[in-house]
């Protein structure tokens, strides 16, 4: 019973391609948008070698008994991956201009997906010699074919959106949960908000939550991406909305008007302020330009134009005024993303010959089991009274850098621990090494970490410590500076 209710939902997805030919707006992937995806983490080289690898095909076998040098039915099907030999079947696949006629195998398609077993012995199969399939990228369907007959899954960031659909469109779902994690590992604060929109169009609820953890943690830096102007209206609404964004709302502001003068251009009309405003609708209402600094907003928004004069006068009176007055904006600051602390020392103490800092580095290395945001170092101060150090923090994986600030705090000669942030949240991957460093300038001795842990649990997240080579100054696993990681997770 089962197996005719899956063949039975098979031959209606096929009826379903069949009506539409999955030419609906809402299901045919931009390729604007995976063009955009793909420039942010792969080169053209890398691109080209991918499609000229699926694109060649398997038409060189010679000889009659080519069977005999491939022994495993595996590496035989493998040889009929698009070669014309013994192929009963051939697509045209690809936009109006952008064609590739790809030859196949019923037998071989069939067993590799239920919607082609339906087009081709199911009650509602046709008799074609060739199909139209204009919804999909040559090099994706290519991608699918090769999962179907060699059992190899070669994904390409230029192409895994579209292999994604095709993957979804002909009921691989295997395929289809490789294209996904690949996404996860590639996600970043650069494409988040465009794999969000495509996240919700396929219905990946588990992405869409790793695009949510990377936007919220590094807002700033993905509402300031190229690919943020690219999204659809509803995605901008959602990201709009957001309560833990962790960004500035002069920030959010910006990242609104840049998508406003990005869809003008899609509409063809003038990227004028009341153009932009116009697009926006009723999603201006939800940039919480209320609860910007007063500076802000008489510096910026007030004299921006995106305002009419009403609303600036309005706005004006609710930070001044008494009584306030109703206003269509959100008012309330956004509530971001509240840090955790992960403190790798169960004691401290101070000597009078140590800690103290000429220059050198303190380092530790770290690694999670997941993936997480560091905002910066909880460092120790002064043992002899208050104090100002100047500090260099940084954070590296493998000798690359991948965040670094140069800042000042003011320790109250207090044991307790005094947090430094990078700029921007730094992405952490899970099962990997990183180094973190801090290089301290000040003339007092400080209180330092002892008893130190090789492995805490902090919520759902486990860090474990090790020695780095970085340390110059004393620092290890045991004890010295950097008693705490501040991170979002």
């Amino acid at each position: 019973r089962f197996s005719r209710f899956v063949s039975s939902m098979a031959a209606f997805v096929y009826f379903l391609l069949l009506a539409s030919e999955f030419r609906s707006s809402s299901a045919i992937i931009d390729i604007t948008i995976i063009k955009r995806f793909s420039k942010c983490i792969i080169s053209p080289t890398a691109v080209q070698q991918y499609q000229q690898q699926n694109f060649s095909n398997n038409n060189n076998i010679q000889g009659c008994n080519w069977q005999g040098l491939y022994p495993t039915i595996r590496e035989r099907n493998a040889v009929m991956f698009n070669n014309e030999l013994m192929a009963d079947i051939h697509f045209v696949v690809g936009p109006p201009g952008g064609t590739q006629r790809v030859p196949g195998h019923k037998y071989v398609l069939a067993v590799g997906s239920s919607v082609f077993h339906a087009m081709f012995y199911g009650e509602l199969a046709e008799d074609k010699d060739e199909i139209r399939i204009p919804d999909v990228e040559p090099a994706s369907f290519l991608a699918m074919l090769k999962y179907i007959y060699c059992d190899e899954i070669d994904l390409c960031a230029d192409t895994v959106l579209a292999t994604l659909y095709a993957a979804k469109k002909y009921i691989v779902p295997h395929l289809a949960r490789a294209c996904v994690n690949f996404l996860e590992t590639s996600l970043s604060a650069r494409n988040a908000c465009v794999l969000l929109s495509q996240s919700c169009l396929f219905e990946e609820p588990d992405l869409t939550q790793r695009c949510w953890e990377v936007i919220d943690a590094q807002a700033e830096l993905a509402l300031r991406s190229e690919g943020f102007c690219d999204i659809d209206a509803q995605t901008l609404e959602s990201i709009l909305r957001r309560e833990t964004l962790n960004a500035k709302e002069m920030v959010v502001l910006e990242a609104a008007l840049s998508w406003a003068e990005a869809e003008c251009h899609r509409q063809e009309l003038q990227p004028s302020i009341e153009n932009k405003r116009l697009v926006l609708g009723k999603n201006i209402y939800l940039i919480r330009i209320p609860a910007m600094a007063l500076d802000d907003f008489a510096n910026g928004v007030a004299q921006s134009g995106v305002l009419t004069l009403n609303e600036t006068n309005n706005i004006f009176l609710w930070y001044t005024a008494a009584k306030k007055p109703e206003l269509k904006f959100v008012c309330k600051p956004r509530k971001g993303l509240t840090p955790q602390r992960c403190h790798r020392f169960q004691s401290c103490a101070y000597r009078s010959n140590q800690w103290r800092y000429r220059g050198r580095c303190d380092s530790i290395q770290f690694a999670v089991d997941k993936r997480v945001f560091i905002a910066g170092f909880g460092l120790y101060g002064s043992s002899c009274g208050s104090a100002e150090y100047q500090t260099k923090i940084e954070l590296k994986r493998q000798g690359v850098t991948l965040g670094v600030a140069i800042n000042k705090y003011f320790s109250d000669g207090s044991s307790n621990t005094f947090p430094v942030f990078f700029e921007h949240p730094v992405q952490i991957e899970p099962d990997t090494f990183y180094t973190a460093s801090v290089v301290l300038d000040g003339n007092e001795l400080s209180y330092f970490g002892q008893e130190g842990m090789t492995e805490v649990q902090c919520g759902k997240v486990t860090f474990q410590f090790q020695c780095s080579s970085d340390s110059t100054n004393g620092t290890g696993v045991q004890g010295g500076q950097i008693p705490e990681l501040i991170f979002y997770a």
